[in-house]
């Protein structure tokens, strides 16, 4: 069965699940194992799935790998995959091509040759640069394998570099919070995305929660340390468009936001690639069985390895529009939610928006309803004010 798609949307993109880690990190409920030797069988059923959902006419400007850990793959798989990419999908000559790679994993032969093939992007899973830090959260890399990644990217040629940070883990007060974040700028990436630590059902980190193996940070230092990041990276020239995004403005006041995941937020189609990826055709959500084993047995037997679908209700829609949209700073455009959904956003929720306001939650300019600075940090508790109205 081949799947193709029938209107042209410049706003396309793919995204692949590299499903493969050297270690399992404590605190990660995405799907990955450590087993390597089935790479190359996944790597040779990914290149089938690719085929199975080929389409020439979906203009695609952004190519996401993603993980899981991308860069266990050999330089060899990761090239087989972007040919197939580049042979099978529309991808736009300026397209946006990010892959995920740890520190401990990449070499600078590795990230040259990342280069060569055409991924212009890198995000680095740094999430400290301290060591007991590093060590709690169960990852494999030291401070030094950190700084060696971002100065191997940097000498590669990449001049769009990601790093990725955790706060709010336990034992991080926030002159340690800090230094993270100086040390960070200091290499002065394009993007930090800067995650609050979560503790997901199932993960070894929650077991450990409930057995009060660690003290759980309370919620009021966690805000103070929302508040540190979003002055020390405005400060240092870095916009917060969205919750946890921080993008680099440059001289020419260009902002080095990532068009990838700006597609999450803006409803726009995505194809997903690989075990447990998720995809997107307005209406309709659909991802793939969330085991590398049925996965190739699937494509074996040419079959897509879909679990399941759904066609999204006006209701759902609507709650996501609110939900996604109040997470980034361009927030909701009202005459777009109204154009969508038939009514006026600031009628149907014109009870609690003059309060929100008033509480300097939420701005209503241009258009626009906007969460401020402070909104941000209580952005689930007003989404859930907002569709209870």
């Amino acid at each position: 069965m081949r799947h193709t798609r029938t209107s042209i949307n410049s706003n396309h993109g793919i995204y692949i699940h590299i499903p493969f880690c050297l270690k399992k990190c404590v605190y990660c409920d995405f799907y990955s194992l450590t087993d390597l030797t089935l790479r190359q069988p996944f790597v040779e059923s990914l290149l089938k799935e690719m085929t199975l959902v080929k389409s020439h006419n979906a203009l695609s400007d952004t190519l996401y790998f993603g993980g899981g850990t991308p860069s266990v793959l050999t330089p060899h798989q990761i090239e087989a995959l972007m040919q197939q990419a580049r042979n099978l999908f529309t991808i736009t000559p300026d397209a946006e091509i990010t892959m995920e790679v740890n520190p401990g994993t990449v070499t600078q032969n590795y990230l040259n040759f990342l280069m060569q093939i055409g991924i212009n992007r890198i995000n680095i899973g740094v999430q400290s640069f301290s060591r007991d830090t590093l060590e709690f959260l169960g990852r494999i890399h030291t401070p030094g394998d950190a700084t060696q990644a971002i100065q191997h990217a940097r000498k590669a040629g990449f001049d769009n570099i990601g790093l990725d940070l955790i706060f709010g883990i336990p034992g991080q007060d926030a002159s340690s919070w800090q230094d993270d974040l100086k040390t960070a700028l200091s290499w002065s990436p394009e993007h930090l995305s800067c995650y609050i630590l979560t503790f997901e059902k199932g993960t070894p980190l929650d077991q450990m929660r409930k057995t009060n193996a660690f003290k759980v940070p309370p919620e009021q230092h966690i805000a103070d340390l929302f508040r540190i990041t979003q002055k020390v990276l405005n400060n240092a020239g870095y916009e917060q468009y969205e919750i946890s995004n921080y993008a680099k403005i440059n001289i020419s006041g260009q902002s080095r936001q990532s068009r990838h995941n700006r597609k999450y937020w803006s409803f726009a189609p995505y194809t997903g690639l690989g075990p447990s990826a998720h995809s997107y055709a307005p209406p309709i959500r659909y991802w793939n069985v969330r085991d590398v084993r049925l996965y190739t047995a699937a494509l074996a037997q040419g079959r897509l390895p879909i679990e399941e679908k759904e066609k999204t209700t006006a209701e759902q829609q609507i709650t996501e529009a609110i939900y996604l949209g109040l997470r980034t700073s361009d927030g909701i455009d009202m005459a777009h939610f109204e154009k969508t959904f038939h009514m006026a956003f600031d009628q149907q929720y014109g009870d609690i928006l003059p309060a929100l306001c008033e509480e300097n939650l939420m701005m209503l300019k241009n258009g626009r309803c906007v969460l401020t600075p402070e909104g941000m940090l209580f952005h689930d508790s007003i989404v859930s004010r907002l569709i209870q109205e």
